[in-house]
């Protein structure tokens, strides 16, 4: 007997009526997202990395889009960048912004709303306890591509003593209190999201 049931939703994306059109809308908004939030900086002044918002909207791009329209919304986001309009930190763009120092964490945004995605899709955002160690699992991936691109921009080595300069030093140590709270945060919503639409729906 076929079944006319609709697919069980993988994503809070997917609780909306499917359309390559919305898709489209989805994937360009959380591109502009991101570039919003980029704009909320605080600059550093031993480091080339600022701490910005984007990484909050990375990870929800992620969980609510899932792991493709996800990851292209951020690299939309890159592409956009690249070709000059001022969507990076500080209004910045251009070919030298997208691929100076801070190369790695553009490249980790796309992979980490890949990896956030395919987590959710797999039910991790549905509750607290698994849908923060998710985001958290996209913030260590952008750390590790945002580190290590970082380390070859600015000559240091990945790691070294305290006091010392190294990639850790200037593109992670900084960062860890504030994406832990957006992870959280992001972890927090995402559940409420899922409760809210499917009382709704």
């Amino acid at each position: 007997m076929t079944s006319f049931a609709s697919p069980r939703p993988a994503t809070l994306a997917d609780l909306l009526p499917r359309s390559r059109t919305l898709d489209v809308v989805l994937v360009v908004g959380f591109a502009l997202l991101t570039a919003g939030a980029a704009q909320v900086v605080i600059p550093l002044g031993f480091t080339p990395v600022p701490i910005t918002g984007q990484t909050f909207a990375v990870l929800l791009a992620g969980g609510v889009l899932g792991a493709n329209r996800g990851a292209l919304s951020q690299l939309l986001y890159w592409g956009l960048g690249a070709l000059g309009l001022p969507f990076y930190a500080e209004a910045s763009g251009g070919w030298e912004a997208a691929t100076g120092a801070t190369a790695g964490y553009l490249v980790g945004f796309i992979l980490a709303a890949w990896v956030v995605g395919r987590l959710a899709e797999h039910g991790q955002d549905r509750t607290i306890a698994t849908a923060i160690p998710a985001f958290l699992a996209g913030t260590a991936v952008i750390y590790t591509f945002g580190a290590g691109w970082l380390a070859m921009a600015l000559e240091v080595p990945l790691t070294a003593p305290a006091g010392e300069p190294s990639a850790i030093a200037f593109g992670v140590a900084p960062f860890l209190v504030g994406d832990l709270i957006k992870a959280v945060l992001a972890g927090l919503a995402l559940p409420l999201g899922w409760k809210l639409l499917r009382h709704r729906n």
